[in-house]
C-alpha cells in the first residue's frame, strides 16, 4: 500500500480553541461579540478567524435545516458494499455520491460495507426511486442497504 500523507494536527493555542468552541456553538456570533467572549481585540479576533480558516482548521459555515419543514421528512442511512475495490470503483462512486439528488453526506467507511450515505426524501416512493434509480444502476455498487432514520439526536460538541 502506497504511503498517503497524513495532515497534520493544527497547533491551537487556548484563544485558537477559545474561538472555535464558540463558533461551534453559534457560528454566526458576529466578530465584536466573538473578541468579547474570548477576551481579545476585535482585530485581534478577525486574524485568528482568518488563520483558522486559512490553515484549514475552520472550513465553513453552515445552516441546519428543519429537513421536514422543506419538504424532506423522510430520512435513511444507505450502506453500500462495491463490487470490486479498485481505485477506479471506489473514485467513480466517490465523486458521484455526493451529488445524487437526496444525498446530505457521505462517509467512506471501513468494515463490512464501504460507504455509508444520509439521504433525505419526501416520502417512501422517492425513496424507493433513489435506491433504484440511483444505487442499484451504478456500475460499482453490488449491494445497497437501507436503515430509516426515526430521529436524528445531535451530540455534543466536541472537546476542543
Amino acid at each position: 500500500m502506497p504511503n498517503i500523507p497524513r495532515p497534520r494536527a493544527a497547533v491551537l493555542d487556548e484563544t485558537d480553541r477559545a474561538i472555535v468552541r464558540a463558533l461551534l456553538e453559534n457560528a454566526r456570533t458576529a466578530n465584536s461579540a466573538l473578541a468579547e467572549l474570548v477576551g481579545i481585540a476585535p482585530s485581534t479576533c478577525l486574524a485568528r478567524v482568518r488563520a483558522l480558516r486559512e490553515r484549514g482548521v475552520i472550513h465553513g459555515y453552515h445552516a441546519e435545516v428543519d429537513l421536514p419543514a422543506v419538504g424532506l421528512p423522510l430520512q435513511a442511512m444507505i450502506s453500500v458494499r462495491l463490487r470490486a475495490h479498485t481505485r477506479e470503483q471506489n473514485e467513480g462512486f466517490r465523486t458521484t455520491a455526493p451529488n445524487l439528488p437526496g444525498v446530505l453526506e457521505v462517509f467512506h467507511i471501513a468494515g463490512a460495507d464501504d460507504y455509508l450515505l444520509h439521504v433525505a426524501v419526501a416520502d417512501p416512493e422517492a425513496l424507493r426511486s433513489f435506491v433504484v434509480d440511483h444505487l442499484t444502476t451504478h456500475p460499482a455498487v453490488a449491494q445497497a442497504r437501507t436503515n430509516l432514520v426515526f430521529e436524528r439526536i445531535p451530540g455534543a460538541t466536541p472537546v476542543i
